[in-house]
């Protein structure tokens, strides 16, 4: 592995550890970021000459920490009437020793506390939702603007509103609880959903997916489970991932090219993470007699985990819970799948009828073209079939998406 290679493995393992340690120690999510940032530009600087440290992630807390200090020596120095930072800087100094200490401690009750911070009711949706996606998944500014169909300074202004926001108010660094906690889980339960799926498929990049992504977005979303036992939607979303992480196995070649969920070997799939999906899901419709968005998303991913083979999923049933999905909780990319889902058990023609609605409202996105290109050459039109692949290849930020979408469009007759 190059020396590039393994910093940006470090990066995506342990910038969301760090950002946490620090935010706990700075009360400051935009300092912590920036410091972290620092460091790891530094190491991308020293690393190819020196070599990788023994360990990394010592390395890099110690720097970043260091780089804490002195921004907050010189803003001391240049105005020496603001108290507060001052103490902010000794309790800083003090901490040193604990912090680099805190390297071996189990760090997960931070990354889930800097969950709730970045999801403040204080904060708009959309500013919580990026923020928490760019300290805690590691995802670019271009990333996160694909995942919302925005423009990308959209997104950066997004969070630089959203670090302002929560540095003025000077927000606790704890978990809420109560009420609070309450108000705060459909946006907590937002971002891990939001990361997860950045893993499922990259909207960016060379690989077709992320693991250490969904990977980390499971574990955030069991520790979300476990905190709130008796949640519903907090079970269901954590069921979800599961059933669809089973896969991951089978979704690509040896060389990372993407296989499709009817061209899986499903003897591939993750079967103990299928168990462990469905006995949360069903754990999680004891709770309640009206199944949430997740939950219904996660019945849908059970129809799939059921069936053992493509030719045996239960389309009907699918289609059925993405309409119940798109009256609890309706948006555009909920209708492309309910498109799929409705070519698939009653016919192409009326998947195609649902997908022509969307036209307009994704038409800047590759999931339209994708679904389109697809019921277009089942109805036997082709060449609009292959116009409608190609426009998606343009269209996808993923390379590996991209290279299937030329292959299908070339396939076609």
């Amino acid at each position: 592995m190059t020396a590039t290679a393994a910093i940006e493995a470090v990066w995506r393992i342990e910038q969301p550890k760090l950002a946490a340690r620090l935010t706990r120690t700075l009360r400051d999510v935009g300092l912590a970021e920036e410091v972290v940032q620092d460091a790891f530009v530094l190491a991308l600087e020293r690393w190819p000459h020196d070599g990788i440290p023994h360990n990394p992630a010592a390395w890099l807390t110690r720097v970043a920490t260091n780089r804490a200090l002195d921004r907050l020596r010189r803003t001391v120095l240049i105005d020496g009437k603001h108290r507060q930072l001052a103490v902010d800087l000794a309790e800083l100094e003090r901490a040193m020793p604990d912090i680099e200490a805190a390297l071996d401690e189990d760090i997960d009750d931070d990354l889930l506390r800097l969950v709730f911070i970045a999801c403040h009711p204080m904060l708009p949706a959309e500013q919580r939702t990026a923020l928490a996606l760019r300290m805690l998944g590691g995802l670019s500014t271009q990333e996160i603007a694909r995942a919302f169909l925005v423009p990308e300074a959209t997104v950066a202004q997004r969070i630089v509103r959203a670090k302002r926001t929560l540095r003025d108010a000077g927000i606790a660094f704890e978990t809420p609880r109560g009420q609070e906690r309450r108000e705060r889980l459909g946006a907590v339960l937002e971002v891990i959903y939001l990361i997860f799926n950045e893993g499922y498929v990259a909207s960016a990049g060379p690989d077709w997916l992320r693991a250490d992504l969904s990977g980390e977005a499971m574990r955030l979303g069991r520790l979300l489970a476990a905190l709130v036992p008796e949640e519903p939607e907090a079970l269901s979303l954590v069921a979800l991932m599961e059933l669809s992480a089973s896969r991951f196995g089978a979704r690509t070649d040896a060389a990372g090219n993407p296989i499709l969920l009817p061209d899986q070997d499903r003897g591939r799939w993750d079967w103990s993470l299928i168990q462990r999906g469905l006995d949360g899901l069903k754990r999680a419709m004891a709770l309640t007699p009206t199944p949430g968005p997740y939950q219904l998303q996660a019945m849908i991913a059970a129809c799939h985990a059921r069936a053992v083979s493509a030719a045996d999923t239960d389309w009907i049933a699918i289609a059925a819970y993405y309409q119940a999905l798109a009256l609890a909780a309706p948006s555009p990319i909920v209708e492309v799948n309910r498109a799929v889902a409705a070519g698939m058990a009653f016919g192409p023609a009326q998947g195609l009828a649902i997908a022509d609605a969307l036209r307009e409202r994704l038409k800047d996105t590759h999931l339209l073209p994708i679904v389109r290109g697809d019921l277009l050459a089942k109805l036997g039109r082709m060449e609009e079939a292959r116009a409608e692949f190609r426009r998606a290849a343009t269209l996808t930020g993923n390379e590996r998406e991209r290279a299937l979408l030329l292959a299908r469009a070339d396939a076609i007759g």
